[in-house]
């Protein structure tokens, strides 16, 4: 099992947040796209999707698929609509969602193997607060491990799921936070 590298973020004007995750996928990108562009694909790492237009301007409506008794982590909305605001087919798919979500945006890249793998870039840029930002950070490291196991063939039992992993990753950002360097304008 591969593993998915931390994410790094950026503050500007006090609660304005840059996620940013590499992350090397042994999959092609036709793969890799079908799972962060599709209504078919997204359920099985991250969310439902219904509706999900995939052109510029398109509706996108995500689902939280934890129950509200299985204790999840992270504050907000189960359920969070806006649009798409870019969309380069088997390229680039950006939602921007919600208040509180943002804009979430996937990149993809040939990885360095000739064509064989994927270089998945992503940015999600919102505004919170810094224990917000904590908290997205672990959970988008999360669940870029279950689209790992998605595209391996396993995708998420959403019944199963438990925040354990979550706040295990959500204590390690937090206590390498302090390492992380500072952006200066």
């Amino acid at each position: 099992m591969s593993e998915i590298p931390r994410g790094r973020s950026e503050t500007h004007d006090g609660d304005r947040h840059l996620l940013h995750f590499v992350v090397d996928l042994p999959q092609p990108m036709p793969m890799v796209w079908a799972a962060v562009a599709s209504p078919e694909g997204l359920p099985g790492w991250l969310c439902e999707a219904d509706p999900l237009e995939p052109r510029l301007g398109g509706k996108v409506t995500l689902r939280r698929l934890t129950a509200p008794d299985q204790g999840a982590p992270l504050p907000g909305d189960t359920e969070v609509s806006g649009h798409v605001t870019a969309w380069d087919p088997d390229v680039v798919a950006e939602y921007t969602v919600g208040p509180t979500h943002g804009r979430i945006r996937f990149h993809l890249e040939p990885g360095s193997d000739g064509g064989g793998s994927t270089v998945l870039r992503f940015t999600n840029e919102f505004h919170g607060t810094r224990e917000y930002r904590l908290d997205c950070l672990a959970g988008w490291h999360e669940h870029f491990e279950r689209l790992r196991d998605a595209l391996s063939g396993h995708p998420t039992d959403w019944t199963s799921w438990s925040p354990e992993r979550w706040r295990h990753l959500r204590s390690l950002y937090e206590r390498d936070e302090a390492a992380w360097p500072k952006w200066e304008p």
